[in-house]
Parts: structure tokens; sequence; C-alpha cells
């Protein structure tokens, strides 16, 4: 049976030197839960969700996800959580299709890997552009390219940062109903972003982060 929390965070922070970029903090996301995250530049989103994926060591405190510890358990909490930074970095010497078939491959979900990848490439528009390389994209394809490996992935988790900076109103249609399919099925997602009228319109549970300090 599933934990109720997906996610838990306890007395989580960040500094740089003598510098707070994340306050402390406690929040807990749970089975089906949508949160935005908005702040201004610096004001520590990106480091709150590189924090939470495991990029950047926090100063204090702890992660769990579905009972496991982001740093005792890190194998199985990566099986678990998905992240999609604001400029996904990628393996110039594949091509998108290939890029979402190493993901499958690592995350041990090939079976049925053509229909599932065609699906999702077709969704976000990347169908045609499925043999080019991450090079010949644009900033908007980069990011439907970083939505893509995750979604052909299995996760609990899913953290998103601004994930609508780059995308034109149909892509921003296709994201929102993606969204409602993963939280109906249970994902909890945490996503920052500088856009309140895509907040307001995915009916998302509103934090706020100023100087570091978030309010939830």
């Amino acid at each position: 049976m599933k934990s109720e929390n997906q996610l838990s965070v306890r007395n989580l922070s960040r500094a740089y030197g003598n510098y707070l970029a994340l306050k402390p903090v406690d929040f807990d996301l749970k089975v089906g839960d949508l949160v935005t995250l908005t702040g201004s530049n610096g004001s520590g989103k990106s480091t709150l969700l590189m924090c939470l994926s495991g990029l950047l060591r926090p100063t204090t405190g702890k992660i769990i996800v579905q009972g496991f510890d982001s740093f005792m358990d890190e194998r199985q909490v990566r099986q678990r959580l998905a992240y999609v930074p604001d400029v996904p970095v990628f393996y110039q010497e594949l091509t998108a299709w290939e890029h979402l078939k190493f993901m499958a491959l690592a995350h041990h979900v090939s079976d049925g890997f053509e229909g599932r990848a065609e699906s999702i490439l077709a969704d976000l528009g990347l169908w045609q552009a499925r043999h080019l390389f991450p090079h010949a994209f644009s900033r908007g394809m980069r990011l439907k390219l970083g939505l893509a490996m995750a979604l052909i992935r299995p996760f609990e988790v899913l953290l998103l940062d601004e994930p609508s900076s780059a995308l034109d109103s149909e892509s921003i249609d296709v994201l929102h109903q993606k969204l409602v399919q993963l939280t109906q099925s249970g994902t909890a997602i945490l996503l920052t972003t500088h856009d309140l009228d895509f907040s307001t319109r995915i009916n998302a549970l509103k934090w706020i982060i100023r100087d570091g300090e978030i309010t939830v």
C-alpha cells in the first residue's frame, strides 16, 4: 500500500557560505497533490528543486520519498522521483528517440516502448523531429523533450522547473492535460512558475517563496 505522503520534507535548508538561499522548511506532498511555487528570480525556487532532486545537497534537513531517505536510499528514491529542469541537459550524440529509449532501458520499462514513445512524442509535437539531435531543437522543443524523457518512465513524484516558460499555447494545453492525468493516477507534482495565469488555470495549490522562505 502506498504511503499517503509521496514526499516529506523536514527542516530543509541550503546555504552558500553565509548566505541562506533556502530557509528551513517543512512540508508534505500527498497522493495526487498539484502544487505551484511562485516567486521572483533568485528567491530560491530552483535551489529547492535541485535539493529535492538530489542534484544539490541541502545544508540541513531530510527528504523522504515514499518512506525512502533521499541520501541513504538514493537508488529507491531515483526510481520514484523525476525532475525536469528549466534548461534540460542532453547527450548530443543521441537523437530524441534514442533519449527516450535510453530512459526506458535505464528504468527497466522497455516493454511496449515504441507505442508509448510514439504517443508521448506525438502529444508533445515532437514526432516528426524524433530522429533529430537536441542541438537542432528550439528552447521550447528542448523543454518538451525533457518532459518526454520524464513521462516515458514511472515515478510517484514529479518536479518541474518553469515547465510552461518556453511553450506555445497548444503545448501548454497538452501540459495541462498531462498534469491532470498524472495527479488523477496519484502522482504528486511540485512545479515552479512565474505564470500566475497558468497556476490558476491548472487549479493547483499555490505556495510562495520570498528570500528563501516558503509560505505553504
